[in-house]
C-alpha cells in the first residue's frame, strides 16, 4: 500500500458536490469507483475540501493509501482512463505516508468567475455568473481591500454551518477584468461555507452602487449574516489551488514526448 495525493480538476454542474452522498453522483465517489474498476481496491478518497452542486476545481488536491504496481505515470494515465467526462485527474505522485489533503493544506485560492454584456453567451450558463448590469469597477477593488487581513467573518457565514470559529485570515483578494468577463480572486488560509460567494455577492452589489465600500466594513463589524449581501450562484466558482508547505506536484509536467504544447 502506498499513499498517493492527486491533482484534480471537474466540472461541478455534472455532479452534486464534492462529498459522496446517496443517490447523487459526487466527485468523491466517481473517483472511488474509478480507483476501484482499476486495482480492484475499495479505498477512501479524501479531499482537501467539500465544494457544492456547480462548484467546479481546476485545482482540488485528495489523496487516497492504494495498493498497485503501476508507476505514478501510468497511474494517472490509466485513472483518467476509467473516469467518465466531466473529471481529471491532473497530476500524481507517490507521497509520505502520513501525508492528508486536509488536515495538512495552508490555504486554498478561489476564482468567481462573472459574465458582463447584453446578452449571455450560450455555452457560458454553467460556467459563469451572468451580470448585466453596469459595475464600477475601482469602486469594487477598493471595497475588496476592506476584505483583507485576519478578522472575525461572521457576516458572510452561512446559518447554522458547522464552524469551531469564524476567524479566517484573507491574504489576498483580486479582481482581474477583461473586456466582456471578470474573476474575483481571493486566496486566505480557509474559507467558511458560501464565504467566497457571499464576498462575490456583496462586491457585485459595491459596483451596482447598492452599497459602498465603508458599507463592507459596517457589514464586517456587524457580524450580522443579514446584513451582506446574497449569496452569488455556485456555477462562477472555482477552486484555483490548495497550498501546502512544503508545495505539492512542484515541477514541470512531461508526458513521453516532452513538455506538451509550447512550454518549455
Amino acid at each position: 500500500m502506498r499513499n498517493v495525493r492527486i491533482l484534480v480538476a471537474y466540472d461541478g454542474s455534472r455532479f452534486h458536490g464534492w462529498q459522496r452522498q446517496e443517490g447523487f453522483d459526487s466527485v468523491q465517489e466517481t473517483l472511488e469507483l474509478a480507483v476501484l474498476s482499476l486495482t480492484s481496491n475499495s479505498v477512501s478518497v479524501h479531499g482537501a475540501g467539500r465544494t457544492d452542486a456547480g462548484v467546479h476545481a481546476l485545482g482540488q488536491v485528495a489523496h487516497f493509501h492504494v495498493a498497485s504496481a503501476l508507476d505514478d505515470d501510468r497511474l494517472r494515465h490509466a485513472l483518467n482512463a476509467h473516469l467518465p467526462e466531466g473529471v481529471t485527474v491532473r497530476r500524481l505522485e507517490t507521497c509520505a505516508d502520513d501525508f492528508h489533503a486536509q488536515f495538512q493544506a495552508k490555504g486554498k485560492r478561489y476564482g468567481y468567475r462573472v459574465e458582463t454584456g447584453r446578452f449571455r453567451l450560450p455555452f457560458a450558463p454553467h460556467y459563469s455568473h451572468f451580470v448585466r448590469d453596469p459595475l464600477d469597477l475601482a469602486r469594487m477593488r477598493e471595497a475588496a481591500a476592506r476584505f483583507l487581513g485576519r478578522r472575525d467573518f461572521a457576516a458572510l457565514a452561512t446559518s447554522g454551518s458547522p464552524r469551531r470559529s469564524t476567524v479566517r485570515t484573507i491574504r489576498s483578494l483580486h479582481i482581474v477584468a477583461r473586456r466582456s468577463w471578470f474573476a474575483i480572486v481571493v486566496e486566505g488560509d480557509g474559507f467558511l461555507y458560501n464565504m467566497v460567494r457571499t464576498i462575490a455577492g456583496t462586491l457585485l452589489d459595491v459596483g451596482r452602487g447598492k452599497l459602498s465600500p465603508d458599507d463592507v466594513s459596517a457589514i464586517l463589524a456587524s457580524g450580522d449574516r443579514s446584513e451582506a449581501s446574497a449569496t452569488a450562484p455556485p456555477e462562477g466558482l472555482y477552486l484555483l489551488s490548495v497550498l501546502y508547505d512544503p508545495p505539492a506536484f512542484t515541477g514541470i509536467d512531461r508526458g513521453p514526448r516532452g513538455v506538451p504544447g509550447m512550454f518549455q
